[in-house]
């Protein structure tokens, strides 16, 4: 069983070159083949998982090289269940983005662009689940940071770009500090394998271990975007397509988490960073959900939610007791799949109406039923309404604040329930706006293009004026009437295989897909969603209740993750056999 364990890594990356060798030829094979592999990496993950809870931690060294020259990759409790959901999740975002059609841009490029970048993007995730050294944590933070900036500058519109840039230098900002933080690790401790620096930092000087333990928070942090190292999110996540937001926000940050996590339990038990680490998950919680209650822009709330959650998670480490760190994971895993799903949800709007602008929105409750429902249920799972997965979570954090005591964690228990409290209000916002009033005058039709290409070719200045800056996620205005509507950007009228320009009258159908740029492709509104990207949204709604419906096993299984996190013993003696 331990040979499995490097293979949720490895089976992405071989795959990846066969894929870029295929190029944007055979889109059918393409999708198969992503579909097929992200499907593989979820069965092993399943099978780590059981054969973790069985027989306790998996581990192996590649080349047989034993540590600390070797690469050595983990599989306990917690690296089998982190990676089980990620690989659920990028399996059903994969599906969604099929039907979103974002993988058809391939053939506009000179190779495939999506499907490599995004099994890159599921490598790398697999790889900071499993590693087992800090040297490979760090890879597996850059194999990311590569595949995510082509999925969010994807489409090459100039916002994108911004957005993707302030992602990287912030990213590169991190990755720099992480380097800096492995180099004075290894300096006074001669290893970066973590087993052997849960051993030998133990002899560290305890100032020299604050220092390390602060350097290596601080990375995390960007990482997860704690508050106050969360300013990038959200201007960054929104501005991408929805299925990439939608694994971003739903993985990307827990990472970060799970890496908090990871160190703190295993590298500095009983740290003396505790209570920053409250002060940031109470800050996170509450300055979080405050930015979320200020916005209008559905995206842009659920961004802010994002960072408020996070909060707790961190409140969870902070405590460092076996109920909060049960608790924590148990919310990570079901934020993992609820913020996914939401953001999905937001795609699916987008698609329909035009926009995710709330003030724009309306009457979807009765319009779009089957979509009101999709997006009731996780939002009141990630306000925590009982009998839900994440009242289970909240609830488990709460209990252990309250028995653990102290003047902050009392106040982490009360900044929790009142984040909770608001964050009902905020998806009471939603709902009231975009579900339950009617739609406001002048909301926007069926066939209004959007995501068009920014930069026109010359010649299309008139048109590009009308519709060629607009992104996704900001809807034009009013389609002009039927059989009158142009296609916007620089490519071709959908249907058709006449170019548009300034004086092209080629109408735009509802529901087509128009060319537009480098890689993009624009998207026009239509009452009829593809249905794959239905069948993906429900499925990860799904997902998320069976979390409710499991509640018991999810319970005991990360009760037992925290047992053999907190005791270290178990992960020590795989790596190092003894």
């Amino acid at each position: 069983m331990n040979a499995l364990v490097p293979l949720p890594v490895l089976l992405p990356l071989c795959v990846t070159g066969l894929k870029l060798a295929i190029g944007p030829r055979l889109h059918r094979l393409q999708r198969f083949i992503s579909i097929a592999v992200l499907g593989a990496v979820l069965v092993l993950s399943v099978l780590l998982m059981v054969a973790a809870d069985r027989h306790g931690p998996l581990s192996v060294h590649l080349g047989d090289f034993a540590p600390p020259v070797g690469i050595t990759l983990v599989a306990d409790r917690l690296a089998g269940l982190m990676l089980t959901v990620s690989s659920a999740v990028t399996l059903l975002v994969l599906v969604y983005s099929l039907g979103q059609g974002m993988a058809d841009r391939d053939d506009q490029a000179p190779v495939g662009v999506f499907h490599p970048a995004y099994l890159i993007l599921v490598a790398g995730v697999s790889c900071t689940f499993l590693a087992g050294d800090l040297v490979n944590l760090y890879v597996g933070f850059e194999i990311m940071l590569v595949a995510s900036f082509v999925l969010l500058t994807i489409g090459g519109t100039a916002t994108r770009v911004r957005a993707g840039s302030t992602y990287v230098i912030i990213s590169l900002f991190s990755s720099v500090l992480f380097l800096v933080a492995i180099a004075m690790t290894y300096a006074v401790a001669g290893t970066v394998n973590l087993a052997q620096l849960a051993q030998r930092l133990q002899e560290v000087p305890l100032g020299v271990r604050t220092l390390l333990e602060a350097m290596l928070l601080t990375v995390f942090a960007i990482k997860a975007a704690v508050f106050p190292l969360a300013a990038w999110l959200p201007d960054s996540y929104p501005t991408a397509p929805a299925p990439v937001t939608a694994v971003f926000a739903g993985l990307l940050t827990k990472v970060g988490v799970y890496s908090m996590l990871r160190t703190q339990t295993l590298l500095f038990p009983g740290h003396r960073l505790g209570d920053l680490l409250m002060l940031a998950a109470l800050a996170s919680m509450v300055v979080g959900i405050l930015g979320a209650v200020a916005q209008t822009d559905l995206k842009r709330v659920l961004s802010f939610t994002l960072i408020s959650h996070i909060g707790y998670m961190v409140f969870g480490i902070a405590l460092a007791g076996h109920g909060s760190i049960s608790g924590a994971i148990v919310y990570v895993a079901d934020h993992i799949t609820v913020q996914t799903t939401l953001f999905l949800v937001a795609g699916l709007i987008e698609r329909r109406d035009g926009t995710t602008e709330l003030t724009r929105l309306g009457g979807l409750a009765r319009a779009a039923p089957l979509l009101a429902v999709l997006f009731f249920v996780p939002a009141m799972n990630l306000a925590g309404i009982p009998p839900l997965s994440g009242f289970i979570g909240k609830l488990g954090l709460m209990r252990a604040g309250i028995d653990a005591g102290g003047a902050w964690a009392w106040a982490l228990v009360a900044g929790s329930a009142a984040t909770s409290l608001l964050t009902l209000y905020v998806m009471a916002k939603v709902w009231n706006l975009a579900f339950w009033r009617d739609a406001p005058p002048g909301a926007e039709e069926e066939g209004v293009v959007l995501e068009s290409a920014e930069d026109d070719e010359p010649g299309d200045d008139e048109e590009g004026d009308e519709a060629g800056d607009e992104e996704e996620g900001a809807a034009t205005g009013p389609p002009e009437p039927t059989g009158s509507g142009r296609a916007a950007g620089s490519g071709k009228a959908a249907g058709s295989g006449e170019p548009t320009g300034a004086g092209s009258d080629l109408p735009v159908p509802a529901g087509a897909v128009v060319a537009a740029g480098f890689l993009g492709q624009s998207i026009t509104t239509t009452r009829r969603l593809p249905w794959p990207m239905l069948a993906a949204t429900g499925a990860a709604v799904a997902l998320g209740l069976s979390y409710t419906v499991l509640g018991g096993p999810l319970t005991t299984f990360t009760q037992a993750a925290a047992t053999e996190l907190l005791a270290r013993t178990p992960y020590i003696e795989a790596v190092l056999g003894r």
